[in-house]
């Protein structure tokens, strides 16, 4: 599977988004719970992507490792950026009106997890799951 990008400006790009990295997750034979791990927090950071910064992209791929295959889903919009990323991954912090798990409950539900953000600027968020 070669680098898909998807554009991110409603609802209905989250779904597409979800069902593309489940796509690619069963390529690169993830396990079930691993699948549902790995679209989970792309969920989560696709609705970010959209609710906190405008809207923006994902690009999904399969990588590969010399003993291992996996999934690696970058994020990307020109936001307002996070001005505090430590707080911003904190459980229980929320900048609009959720539960305050998404950043860092999406963080422990994959294997990397890369954010960059410079505030006015936009943000990066970079995920790999590995397969087992």
């Amino acid at each position: 599977m070669t680098a898909q990008e998807l554009p991110i400006a409603g609802d209905a790009d989250v779904v597409r988004v979800r069902q593309l990295v489940r796509t690619a997750a069963v390529a690169a034979r993830l396990s079930l719970v691993d699948q549902t791990k790995l679209v989970t927090a792309a969920s989560e950071l696709a609705r970010n992507t959209l609710t906190h910064g405008g809207g923006g992209s994902a690009t999904v791929e399969q990588v590969s490792s010399t003993i291992k295959a996996g999934v690696r889903v970058v994020f990307h919009d020109k936001g307002p950026g996070i001005p505090d990323i430590a707080l911003a991954l904190t459980d229980g912090y929320t900048s609009a009106n959720g539960m305050g798990l998404g950043l860092g409950g999406a963080k422990r539900l994959v294997d990397t997890f890369d954010i960059v953000s410079s505030p006015g600027e936009g943000t990066t968020v970079t995920v790999v799951k590995w397969a087992r």
